[in-house]
């Protein structure tokens, strides 16, 4: 019987230092590598669409259609967006010069980090391994993936497929979980780039601050959605559902944690919240295909505990139905929930939504800002005057207005969060500058140049340089001539 092989501290370090012998070869620099590391990304995902899919079902029961749009296609997307503007990102950016350095030209020069690490989840396992991966490969570098362990079919697939399709002297995965992961943050990195919860991000920053390792931290928080009157509640309705339950059953970092609306309008959102969910996943949504499970007894048993609270076990409004043997939970509401119940004060992660009452709307305001920043927060509103408010005094990764999640979508927006929820963005351009450093360069010739910089230091000379540094013709002519 074979041995299996521990992948240790040793194994990390020999790792690494593979990849820094292909990084400092120069081949992850070429346009031509980058291109062709792409389109493989590309071809493996329209190659393996159904192998891919039926992994994801595999791990989270996760709908076709989700895998296929909120994960596979978004990967294509994002090659497809770097195979198109590639050239342009790794082009130098020409920048204006001052009459200080005169003559001389300068221009900004993207350039690879070198050797990074990825870390990513379990609730997209294709999605968010793949796509920061492909702004990695874009900027030129060479890269470690660490898949989740808690999504182990995907992981195994993803391991699988990019040894088949990719540059492995460049690109590694690293399949396993705490030792794993443990070994892997010792080593020196040029960037780490982490998805996942709080806790673990605050062990990778301690991690990477010991050798001065820069990181992105993707991470998530309690995203609230406000609710207005006078709006059409039906496709706000149908919206925060396809944010919340359509996507991955509530296990995502945006999706929607809890609803901030008047006791006048909630009587009404939770009726149209009542028939949607009816219309999408039917009388008993426990025997709904279109539903993710959780996705594991774990999690599972975490959300349990957040509904057995005393003090918001009273307050379903609807589902709260359970299948431990299926690891299944009904989308399930609550009304009117305490803001100090444990419901409120962790992020959800699943497919319980709570409702919190207010007497006017303003009242939102004090309760985002009094807790940490989320990754997203949204507003449904047809009032301009709330909209521009909400837009400058709601700190978050990121606000939608009308809808829920799809900002995700759009590359020429950063995603990423701020204060608890993150630090960091990418997405379109944003990936490919997370993974670049901008190499300032400057170019000057012999000629120019002015005795007045050198010793010896005399009146004369620091006259000179303060008119020059004040960046004004009439006072350097002014020192010129000794009338300052």
């Amino acid at each position: 019987m074979s041995e299996v092989k521990v992948f240790d501290a040793t194994a990390a370090t020999e790792l690494v230092k593979e990849l820094r012998g292909t990084f400092a070869s120069g081949r992850t620099r070429s346009y031509e590598w980058r291109v062709s590391q792409l389109e493989s990304i590309l071809k493996l995902s329209a190659d393996h669409e159904e192998e891919i899919s039926d992994a994801i079902h595999s791990d989270l029961s996760k709908p076709a259609l989700e895998s296929i749009i909120h994960e596979i296609g978004m990967v294509k997307n994002s090659c497809k967006l770097a195979l198109k503007e590639l050239r342009r990102w790794m082009t130098p950016e020409k920048v204006q010069t001052t009459i200080t350095t005169f003559p001389s030209s300068a221009e900004i020069v993207p350039e690879p980090l070198g050797v990074v690490l990825i870390i990513s989840p379990w609730n997209y396992p294709f999605f968010l391994s793949l796509d920061p991966v492909v702004g990695a490969i874009a900027a030129g570098n060479a890269v470690v993936l660490k898949p989740s362990e808690i999504s182990p079919t995907t992981s195994s697939l993803v391991a699988k497929l990019l040894v088949k399709y990719l540059d492995t002297s460049a690109v590694k995965v690293v399949e396993g979980a705490v030792p794993e992961t443990s070994a892997l943050l010792e080593q020196k990195w040029d960037k780490i780039f982490y998805t996942g919860n709080g806790r673990v991000g605050r062990i990778v920053m301690a991690a990477a601050a010991k050798h001065l390792t820069p990181v992105v931290l993707e991470l998530g928080g309690k995203s609230p959605v406000v609710v207005d009157s006078k709006i059409n509640l039906q496709v706000a309705c149908r919206r925060i559902i396809a944010g919340k339950w359509g996507g991955n059953n509530g296990q995502a970092c945006v999706s929607p944690d809890y609803i901030i609306t008047t006791k006048e309008v909630a009587p009404k959102l939770v009726e149209s919240l009542k028939q949607e969910l009816e219309r999408f996943y039917g009388k008993n949504p426990l025997e709904s295909k279109d539903l993710s499970r959780i996705v594991n007894a774990n999690h599972f048993d975490r959300l349990t505990k957040l509904l057995d609270d005393d003090k918001v076990s009273g307050k379903i409004v609807l589902g709260g139905e359970k299948d431990k043997s299926k690891l299944q939970i009904a989308p399930t509401l609550l009304l009117d929930v305490p803001r100090d119940s444990l419901i409120m004060t962790e992020e959800i992660f699943g497919p319980l939504l709570p409702i919190v009452t207010v007497d006017k709307l303003e009242d939102c305001f004090e309760i985002v800002n009094s807790v940490p920043k989320p990754l997203a927060a949204y507003l449904f509103t047809s009032n301009k005057k709330l909209k521009e408010q909400f837009v400058a005094c709601i700190s978050a990764g990121a606000v939608v207005i009308n809808d829920t999640t799809l900002h995700l979508a759009v590359s020429t927006l950063p995603f990423g969060g701020v204060g608890e929820s993150g630090m960091g963005a990418y997405h379109g351009k944003f990936s490919f500058d997370a993974f670049s450093h901008k190499k300032a360069v400057l170019y000057r010739s012999f000629a120019g140049d002015v005795a007045m910089r050198y010793p010896p230091y005399t009146p004369g000379k620091l006259r000179f340089l303060k008119a020059l540094l004040g960046g004004g013709i009439l006072g350097l002519i002014r020192a010129v001539l000794g009338w300052s």
